[in-house]
């Protein structure tokens, strides 16, 4: 059987097949983010008990992984209420039982780690490598456990506090962190060190993984189809924005389905101040993005409270990417303060009746600053992407335990 989707170059409109875990176009010279065009067009998404795979017909899964989770969509009555928003939905990513909602890790990485793993050829032999600032290693590790996958982490040593988990992780799963005081970007420099090995390791893709961006676009199917249109706005919180080119993705493929509507969703990502690469570039310099100097990326970074949102080299200015996503849509960053973040977190535990992560927060804040403002229409269909939740019902709920790395000697060695 043939897979259900072909590949397309997002810059050239080059149209292709896979041949097999392509994070680029094999044939262009220039840089572009490939994408998926499923064959089925109208999607069926009414089997629940499937989890995540309810959306598998926008999925480039090559098999169906068990204990996934979809995210949950709701109609916010406290918070739309003390907003004024007549039509505000969520869609909750974490743990949070009475809603339906059971990601164990408690982030919307899950989707991610989900559709990545079932799209692994089930020959693969070679270790699958990762960085993450936190969340993405903490849902790729659950899920390579449970399915024996072999994984290999990169994490900054100041983030090792994120991974936390309810059972031990087993052994196929290694992690490694780059030294206290360090970032993401290099947690990500010192796992492409590994990934030269090409007989042993392999680059998981990040952003360029078509089945990473189409698991995080399941946020925008559950949304949809819970309310029956497409909504209007779209709020998240962002590192690399790889979530936000998700939604713009699944947005495309909802207006292709027929069934939902014919707009676009106006995006409105937000990072958490100081740390604004995304930002200060969509408001200063266009596409074009400014490297920012390593250690003032450190020193901003470990300043902000959603820790998570800390990737100062993410898929902005390529075609295809985060700047196309906002311009299509009429879309504009945003940003909060760790302040404006935690007032965020304790008036949404206080009016939804559930914890939610700082990342979350500072999506909720700028919900909040742009209602205010008037940027955006009461009545309108908004959707804010809870990216994660109920971390510390989880926590009093269970017992929990950490990842520890591993010695970089013993896995050279081996």
């Amino acid at each position: 059987m043939g897979k259900n989707y072909v590949l397309q170059n997002y810059a050239t409109g080059r149209i292709f097949e896979d041949t097999g875990w392509l994070l680029s176009d094999p044939v262009s010279e220039g840089p572009s983010l490939i994408r998926a065009l499923y064959r089925k067009k109208q999607i069926d998404y009414m089997d629940c008990d499937k989890g995540l795979y309810r959306f598998a017909d926008w999925m480039p899964v090559n098999r169906i992984l068990e204990g996934s989770a979809a995210p949950v969509t709701y109609k916010s009555e406290g918070l739309g209420r003390y907003l004024g928003l007549d039509n505000l939905y969520i869609t909750f990513n974490g743990y949070w039982p009475e809603k339906g909602a059971f990601m164990r890790t408690c982030s919307f990485k899950e989707t991610e780690a989900y559709s990545v793993c079932a799209h692994l050829p089930e020959n693969e032999k070679r270790t699958m490598v990762v960085a993450s600032a936190g969340n993405t290693a903490r849902a790729f590790a659950r899920v390579c456990s449970e399915n024996k996958i072999p994984l290999l982490l990169f994490v900054p040593y100041d983030n090792l506090d994120t991974l936390w988990f309810d059972k031990e992780p087993d052994p196929c799963v290694q992690l490694l962190c780059s030294p206290p005081g360090t970032d993401y970007f290099d947690a990500i420099e010192m796992s492409n060190r590994y990934c030269e090995d090409t007989m042993r390791y392999f680059a998981e893709g990040g952003a360029k993984n078509i089945a990473r961006r189409d698991g995080m676009g399941t946020t925008v199917l559950s949304a949809t189809t819970f309310i029956g249109r497409i909504p209007d706005y779209y709020f998240q919180a962002v590192g690399s924005g790889t979530g936000v080119i998700a939604a713009w993705e699944a947005n495309k493929r909802l207006i292709e389905d027929g069934r939902f509507g014919d707009h676009l969703m106006r995006l409105i990502p937000s990072q958490n101040a100081p740390f604004l690469p995304i930002y200060e570039a969509w408001k200063t310099t266009g596409r074009h993005m400014n490297n920012m100097e390593a250690a003032e990326a450190r020193k901003k970074s470990s300043s902000i409270k959603a820790r998570v949102l800390s990737n100062r080299k993410p898929p902005y200015g390529i075609p295809g990417g985060l700047y196309d996503a906002l311009i299509d849509s009429d879309g504009f960053m945003d940003y909060a303060t760790n302040e404006e973040l935690e007032r965020a977190l304790v008036l949404f535990e206080e009016l939804e009746g559930i914890d939610i992560d700082p990342a979350a927060g500072v999506a909720t804040a700028s919900l909040m600053k742009n209602v205010q403002a008037r940027k955006v229409d009461r009545s309108a269909v908004i959707m804010l992407n809870i990216t994660g939740g109920g971390e510390a019902r989880f926590k009093k709920e269970n017992k929990i335990c950490c990842l520890k790395p591993v010695e970089e000697a013993s896995l050279l060695s081996a």
